[in-house]
Formats: C-alpha cells, structure tokens, sequence
C-alpha cells in the first residue's frame, strides 16, 4: 500500500505543517540555484521536483529524459505528459548503457556506470543551453538503500534539492497531491536493469523479456511489482496485500502461460512481496 498522507488521513496538522516547510525550503534551494536542468524520469520525484522548478524559477528550469533500452516506452510517452502537464520545457537524449563499458556485466558498480553516463550527458546540454546547475529526484529516504550512482552524482557536480530540504518519499506524496500532480499516488518504478541479479550480464534480448513480463502483469491489474530475471525462472513479487488476488486460478494461469510464452520456463512468486531494491539483499552475503 502507497505510504502517502492527505487531507483527512492519519498525518496531524503538525505532519503537514512539517511538509509544507520543507517545500518552502526547496523553493529556497532552487532559487538559490538560478537556473536548472532536472533530470527527468517521471517518477514521483523527479515530477514533484520538476514541478516545484517551474513554479519558482519559471523557465530557468527544464528537464531532460534519456532514452534508452533499460527505460521503457510507456514511461517515456507519460514523462512527454507530465513534462506538458507543468509547463516545463522537455528535451529528449538517446543513450544506450548497453554500450557502456562495464554496465553489460552488471557488477554491483553497475548503477554507477549508468549515472555516469547520464549525467556527463546532462552536463553537457546544460552547458549547451546556459543552464547552471543539474539536478536528480533523490529524496532524504535513498540514503537507505545502496545507490552508487550516488559517487557518480557527486563526482559530475549533480545536486539533489528533495535530499537538501530533507523531503521523505511520504512528504513528496503528500505534497504531490496538494499540488495536483497525477504522480502523487504512482507506483515506485526504477530501470529495467534493476531487474537482474548481480554478476548476470544484461542484453536487450533480456531487457525485453522481462519489459514484456511487466505488461502482462500490469494488464492484470497489479500496480506495484516486479519480474525479476534469475535466467530461464522469473520471480515476480508483488504487494502483500495482492498475493492471494494473483494466485487466483484465472490469474495464476494467465501470467504462466504469457510468461512461459515469452521464454521462461519456470515462473515463481516471492512470498516475501515486492520490495524495493530486492536484488542489493544478495551482497551482504
């Protein structure tokens, strides 16, 4: 279930008042960073961010979403939207990490191999279009989780404005939905790549396997999830409270069949349920 308070929800006046301070505090941020380009997944972030941009620095801010084949085209068609939706002005770049030395091999640097790229890329549109600062959409929750693409944005000068004002995921929802952005209850999503255990070399064979697995599940009706590629066996997690709704006989023997249909040829489900970041479990054994 989306952790996320609104108006006549569990939060008190003291939670939201806390909310709308930290946004203050962004707004400050961002003014202080004068112009700025965002890069642009549209996530719940990077939209809230986007947003936040636009309404304070008006067209000093813009964003910028790379395509490539670890970043799906239905996400792609729904960043063009919101892009629209905030008034931002959006540009499009390819990359393509499959050519990036090392990301292919898929070690546990991976991330950072793939943030590298981008964001040398975004340096240089925002070095090409007089922009003076790049920002991502990490939030004050990511510290969490391992995220070496974190080195990378450190290393290339990437700032992160949701961080700095200490915004929680929760806070960004909430915030989210004050403001009247679709995102606010969207489903965390991350790149395909994520999908792989580490040390399985990722190809755009497999990239589409596992893409084609997630619209099926998604046609289904399930809105949080994962099909995690462990070679010819998917592993598919989804929320708790939807374990037993996908182990309907209807639905279990729709998702074996398109799955097996595709090139699996055992598929499985996660009893523990979906959760982010699932494959970084392995590297502390």
């Amino acid at each position: 279930m989306l952790n996320v308070a609104g108006p006549g929800e569990p939060w008190g006046d003291e939670q939201r008042e806390s909310a709308q301070l930290k946004l203050a505090k962004l707004k400050g941020i961002l003014i202080g960073m004068d112009s700025v380009l965002v890069a642009f997944s549209g996530g719940v972030d990077s939209t809230f961010l986007l947003k936040a941009a636009v309404d304070t620095i008006g067209e000093k801010a813009a964003a910028i979403t790379a395509v490539s084949p670890t970043y799906p085209e239905g996400e792609l068609k729904e960043a063009r939207s919101l892009a629209g939706l905030v008034g931002a002005r959006h540009i499009i770049v390819d990359s393509n990490e499959l050519d990036i030395p090392n990301f292919a091999e898929n070690t546990d640097k991976r991330c950072y191999y793939c943030k590298s790229e981008l964001f040398s890329i975004t340096r240089e549109e925002a070095a090409s279009l007089g922009f003076k600062c790049i920002a991502d959409g990490t939030n004050a929750d990511d510290a969490r989780d391992y995220r070496p693409g974190r080195t990378a944005a450190s290393e290339l000068g990437v700032r992160s404005p949701l961080q700095e004002a200490g915004l929680t995921k929760a806070e960004i929802r909430f915030l989210s939905r004050e403001l009247g952005l679709p995102t606010w209850d969207k489903p965390s999503q991350a790149c395909l790549s994520s999908r792989f255990p580490y040390g399985t070399r990722i190809t755009g064979e497999r990239l589409e396997k596992v893409a084609l697995g997630e619209e099926l599940v998604r046609s289904l009706g399930f809105r949080q999830f994962r099909v995690r590629y462990h070679g010819e066996t998917v592993r598919i997690e989804v929320e708790e409270e939807d374990l037993k709704r996908f182990l309907d006989d209807g639905t279990r023997r729709t998702v074996v069949e398109g799955l097996k249909s595709i090139g699996f040829v055992y598929v499985t489900l996660d009893l523990q349920g979906y959760r982010s970041g699932s494959m970084n479990e392995a590297l502390g054994k």
